[in-house]
């Protein structure tokens, strides 16, 4: 049945489910098993809920998007492949051929980037010939983009462990795998909306942001060799992390992509490219909801960042940098929902104050770490 038809939106989500649906909730909770019987003893008891409560949430998320099950799969696949061709042993990674070349961590955040370049140029071109095949190109590499992403980050979790097993963490902790995760979870909001509301044409204009971030991450490797894994300082110990840095980071994602729409409503807006972009009431809906997801989830994480704070320093608020900072980003975008919302706010101004919320972020994201100094001082350049 047509996912669109009336008759299928009027089913609740059980009965919309199908068998395939059924075997890909099967597998995610086979996997979280076998993950527990095989590292249950590095675990603690936050860590075991967080495995199983994610096995939960990735079903559902999983169940309303077929596409996203399908990446879930490929990177559950791909990852598995990837750990058992190292064998317990970290100097395989620049002995055996796929590893060397294709599915190591190194390797495979490499084809990330070298594949979110091409599905950029492929957008624009796209764009440029009002070519559909193109843009199905295009979606396809940023697809391939965001699995050899998550793959990357899912090898990098195992091959921190083959260091030392008190070396072994999540991949989140520094700038250089939080810029992979930004690049990662920005694709993948995008390639939501644009399967929503078939809006390949903006593809070109969200990975500006996305490659912008890949031209961070290529100048970290080679200049400052920050791939290298390195150990957790003692603050970043703790399972605050692997919910405080995640639920960040879609905030951060959905306001670059609220940014990046508003770039394209102002062109369309003044008649450039306006015939080939999508209908501006489309542009400003699409805005609004990426700064409404953005929105809850950085009030979500700054929650989380709070109570963290308090079981770390001992405080749930300090005004450091950091904080400070968090502080204007939320309440920027909080100003932004609210003359939105109720007052009725369209057009131009907002779309502005979306691209120049971007800097605010981005300030807040980069730029203290490059001009502050506090308790967050752990990104360092």
């Amino acid at each position: 049945m047509n996912s669109n038809s009336p008759d299928y939106q009027q089913k609740t989500l059980l009965q919309r489910l199908n068998w395939q649906d059924w075997l890909y909730a099967l597998v995610l909770a086979a996997g979280a098993v076998f993950a527990y019987t095989r590292y249950a003893q590095y675990m603690d008891i936050y860590e075991v809920g967080f495995l199983f409560g994610a096995t939960a949430v990735f079903s559902y998320l999983g169940w309303q998007w077929k596409r996203l099950s399908i990446l879930v799969l490929g990177i559950g696949a791909v990852s598995v492949f990837s750990i058992n061709l190292y064998q317990g042993e970290q100097a395989r990674a620049t002995q055996v051929f796929l590893l060397k070349y294709l599915i190591s961590s190194q390797s495979a955040i490499m084809w990330m980037n070298v594949l979110f370049v091409l599905a950029m140029a492929t957008y624009w071109f796209a764009l440029y010939k009002r070519s559909e095949f193109t843009g199905k190109v295009a979606t396809a590499l940023t697809w391939s983009a965001t699995l050899f992403g998550f793959v990357g980050l899912m090898v990098r979790w195992y091959e921190s462990y083959l260091i030392a097993p008190d070396v072994g963490h999540i991949p989140i902790s520094n700038l250089y795998e939080v810029f992979v995760l930004f690049c990662l979870i920005t694709a993948l909001l995008y390639l939501h909306y644009e399967q929503r509301l078939n809006t390949k044409q903006l593809g070109g204009f969200v990975l500006l942001v996305v490659n912008a971030a890949v031209g961070f991450i290529l100048w970290y490797t080679f200049d400052r060799q920050a791939h290298n894994i390195q150990p957790l300082v003692p603050a970043l110990q703790s399972y605050w992390m692997k919910i405080h840095v995640p639920a960040n980071f879609v905030g951060y994602g959905a306001f670059s992509l609220a940014a990046m729409v508003a770039s394209a409503y102002l062109l369309a807006n003044k008649g450039v490219l306006a015939s080939r972009l999508p209908e501006l009431d489309v542009l400003d809906d699409l805005m609004y909801k990426s700064i409404a997801v953005g929105f809850a989830f950085f009030t979500i994480a700054t929650i989380l960042g709070a109570m963290w704070a308090a079981e770390a320093w001992g405080g749930y608020w300090s005004w450091d940098p950091k904080e400070t900072w968090a502080l204007i980003v939320w309440l920027n975008y909080a100003a932004w929902l609210h003359l939105r919302m109720v007052k009725g706010f369209r057009g131009p101004v907002l779309a502005w104050w979306a691209l120049i919320g971007l800097i605010v972020t981005t300030f807040a994201f980069l730029g203290v770490n490059m001009f502050l100094s506090g308790l967050h001082s752990y990104g360092t350049l």
